[in-house]
């Protein structure tokens, strides 16, 4: 198959994300009062409504909508006062009662966006054609293009909604045209095509992309199965397949995107991004690993150029950022390698198979029609109040966004460990503690710290920031004395992992190992002077223009210290000696 970047560069991919996070920081499960559990025995925690026994009524969980509400207000969602949920049936071997509990057309959250900021080798996966008046008319046809839910659905919808609201197929493209003139609701995605924000690289080639969010639902998550003997713990070759109810019923949210994804590296950012808004907003571990935040990737390619979208594939519980890059990029190369040998792309479920870095047919993808969605019996409409809104709105913190900007305007450090610092709440803080007061150079070496040293070591122990028992106080002291040239950067990861293991001050570890480094010019220039001396022939080189030699001189001026002279000084002083 051809590379990526040379596909891209003839097809355009319209891909649409659809985001399952469950709710794991809530006690109790969405409609039932069953414990959440994840590492309890199997079928500990169930009653007759996650069971789905006859007669058991559900009862919705309060806080569930809560949360729902501020993941929704955090992704400048619209917050919809009136909504239901809906029954979603299809054969279901993980769910007692045969149907999901979930939200019809209109969700709780609709109508959202989150900006992207690609840069790196990243941002060259976007090819220079897809910038501009072109992608204005790729964003405004893969919009138009789309289809909502089926006419059976759209009976359903109230009066004032029936040309305003869509399903979730319409973020995930790949339907006839032709065929959606018939449907009630074809075309409309919630949204006004015209004037939709368009990215532009900048000068580094980095560029910022807008991305919609068409909905965010709740429903509940179905039991756990798990195949023993099969391939990769898949349903394929196993002797026999085991249900755990314990899952069944936990409160989950679906983000669903509009069809504004374009390359990989945007799905991964995206999906990065809204994982650091979930945990810093404490409604989910979002651990990818344990399958409390998963991906369904849904893709399609057509000509650059070409107004018609293509059929759409969607990659199933992809379970890592990386899964989902390249999950993405195969498909996208599978599907150009097929069309362009004049195949067929059939709309169907895949699998990626990371082992061997391909994907593989589940099965035919069923339509909105093939769910028979109707609105529950048992469960009230929804009318949020203004006032619980608001309440929602108090109780969210800065979000990452806001942080990252704060700490890059307040201490001044590089974007990139500004941004990567605000993802994690545990982490921000043991950050604002060790940088208060502090900025310029030492607050980016607390940055740096923070940023390398301590994932790497909570790495190599395979500890928590919590459990590790370093202090903020330890990172200000190695800091201070690292921007100071006190020691150098070998010696400062020495120096960290000894606090890290002993709980002791670094100026203590670095006078009781002698660390210190000397950065008197008084006391170095000597040394210098005794080095150039000696090496005569490495001077000339220098002089005669390899630059390559100073390196050479200044490990020479190292070993007459013995070590304890400041590497960077020696080199300053090397320079200055040889201009």
């Amino acid at each position: 198959m051809k590379e990526l970047t040379e596909v891209l560069r003839d097809w355009e991919a319209v891909i649409g994300l659809e985001i399952h996070t469950e709710l794991t920081t809530l006690d109790t499960k969405m409609f039932c009062g069953c414990k959440l559990s994840h590492d309890d025995e199997p079928n500990t925690n169930v009653c007759p409504v996650c069971l789905g026994l006859p007669g058991a009524l559900p009862v919705p969980n309060k806080r569930a909508i809560e949360y729902i509400v501020k993941a929704g207000l955090s992704t400048n969602c619209e917050i919809q006062k009136h909504s239901m949920f809906y029954r979603k049936h299809y054969f279901y071997p993980d769910m007692a009662k045969n149907f999901q509990t979930t939200q019809g057309p209109v969700a709780f959250a609709m109508h959202g966006r989150l900006d992207l900021e690609v840069t790196g080798r990243g941002a060259a996966e976007r090819p220079e054609c897809a910038f501009g008046a072109a992608e204005a008319e790729s964003l405004a046809s893969a919009s138009a293009g789309a289809v909502g839910l089926s006419t059976e659905m759209a009976r359903n919808l109230p009066e004032h909604m029936a040309h305003g609201g869509t399903g979730k197929d319409v973020a995930q493209n790949g339907s006839d045209p032709e065929s959606a003139k018939t449907s009630a609701l074809a075309g409309l995605s919630g949204y006004d095509t015209h004037g939709l924000a368009v990215p532009e690289r900048h000068d580094d080639g980095s560029y910022t992309v807008p991305i919609r969010i068409l909905r965010i639902h709740m429903e509940e998550d179905a039991a756990k199965m798990v195949h023993v003997g099969g391939e990769e713990g898949r349903i394929g070759g196993a002797a026999e397949s085991l249900i755990d109810y314990n899952r069944c019923g936990t409160p989950l949210i679906e983000l669903v995107t509009e069809p504004d994804l374009r390359t990989p590296e945007e799905a991964r950012l995206f999906m990065e991004k809204l994982r650091r808004i979930f945990v810093t907003l404490g409604i989910s571990d979002c651990s990818m690993e344990k399958g409390s935040m998963r991906c369904d990737g849904n893709v399609s390619l057509r000509r650059r150029g070409e107004t018609r979208l293509g059929t759409k594939t969607e990659l199933k519980n992809l379970n890592s950022f990386k899964a989902l890059h390249d999950g993405l990029a195969y498909e996208i190369c599978r599907q150009a390698e097929v069309l362009e040998e004049g195949g067929i792309i059939y709309q169907e479920t895949r699998h990626w198979e990371p082992s061997r870095k391909r994907t593989v047919v589940m099965r035919t993808k069923e339509t909105a029609d093939d769910y028979r969605f109707f609105p529950d019996p048992d469960l009230a409409p929804f009318d949020l109040t203004d006032e619980f809104i608001e309440h929602c709105r108090s109780e969210i913190p800065e979000l990452p966004d806001a942080k990252r900007d704060r700490y890059e305007r307040d201490f001044g450090i590089k974007r990139a460990d500004a941004e990567q610092i605000a993802g994690d709440p545990a982490t921000a803080a043991f950050f604002e503690k060790a940088a208060a007061g502090l900025s310029g150079k030492e607050a980016q070496t607390v940055a740096n710290l923070v940023v390398n040293e301590l994932p790497a070591y909570l790495k190599s122990v395979a500890a928590t920031l919590e459990d590790s028992g370093l202090t903020p106080e330890q990172v200000t002291t190695l800091a201070k004395l690292l921007a100071s040239d006190a020691i150098s950067s070998n010696q400062g990861h020495e120096v960290f992992v000894a606090m890290a293991e002993t709980g002791e001050d670094p100026e203590k570890i670095v006078d009781e190992r002698g660390m210190r480094q000397v950065s008197d010019t008084g006391a170095l220039q000597p040394i210098v002077d005794e080095v150039l001396a000696a090496c005569a022939d490495q001077a000339q080189q220098y002089r005669d223009g390899n630059q390559k030699v100073l390196g050479f001189l200044v490990g020479q001026c190292m070993k007459a210290s013995r070590g304890k002279g400041n590497p960077k000084l020696f080199n300053e002083l090397l320079r200055q000696a040889l201009s």
